[in-house]
């Protein structure tokens, strides 16, 4: 059973990248804030729209700002591949956010009658707080993975299929049951250097 103190300089690393990730996170989160905002106060002084429809005007260009800064720069470093399906998810777990979001502000205007524009911008900042929870989740685990050690979309294993042994860069085979690559046998058979046996 290996020491507990042993496997604390193992967990910090972890730690430190979830930190990290989550100070990246946050940072493209916060500009996101303020797009978000933003739009939804101009909006709402504006165009005289309803207030939650506003709302999800905003959260849609709150998305797309959000999605440009994460792929870029908060997990530039993750899986690429499958671009189409990426895209997928993440429309997919960000319309679950807009409807945590502006479920909120629908709640507190229309359930509770909370309709001034303090109480409008106070709401649609409490639901963009709770939808953050579910993206920043969502989005590390399904949307932008991890990317595995050796896992890359270029690159395949071509040996050991069949166990029959691996080969190298070079196409030369690296299983060292090959007679060819047997030098530690000084008995082996080999054509260039020696007579067939009689």
């Amino acid at each position: 059973m290996r020491p507990l103190r042993s496997l604390r300089p193992a967990a910090a690393p972890g730690l430190a990248a979830l930190g990290r990730e989550f100070a990246k996170f946050g940072t493209v989160g916060g500009l996101g804030i303020v797009v978000n905002l933003a739009v939804f106060n101009l909006c709402r002084t504006v165009t005289g729209l309803p207030v939650v429809r506003c709302s999800v005007i905003a959260t849609v260009v709150a998305i797309a700002f959000n999605y440009l800064g994460l792929r870029h720069f908060a997990y530039r470093d993750r899986d690429r591949s499958r671009r189409s399906r990426q895209v997928a998810l993440f429309a997919a777990f960000s319309a679950v956010g807009l409807v945590i979001e502006n479920g909120v502000l629908y709640a507190a205007t229309y359930t509770f009658g909370w309709d001034t524009p303090f109480q409008n911008n106070l709401f649609k900042f409490l639901g963009i707080g709770a939808a953050t929870l579910f993206r920043f989740w969502s989005y590390r685990a399904w949307v932008f993975r991890a990317l595995l050690p050796g896992d890359t979309s270029d690159t395949g294993d071509t040996g050991g299929a069949n166990g029959t042994g691996s080969t190298s860069s070079t196409g030369s085979p690296t299983d060292h049951g090959e007679p060819s690559n047997n030098t530690s046998n000084p008995a082996a058979y080999h054509p260039e250097t020696t007579a067939p046996p009689p």
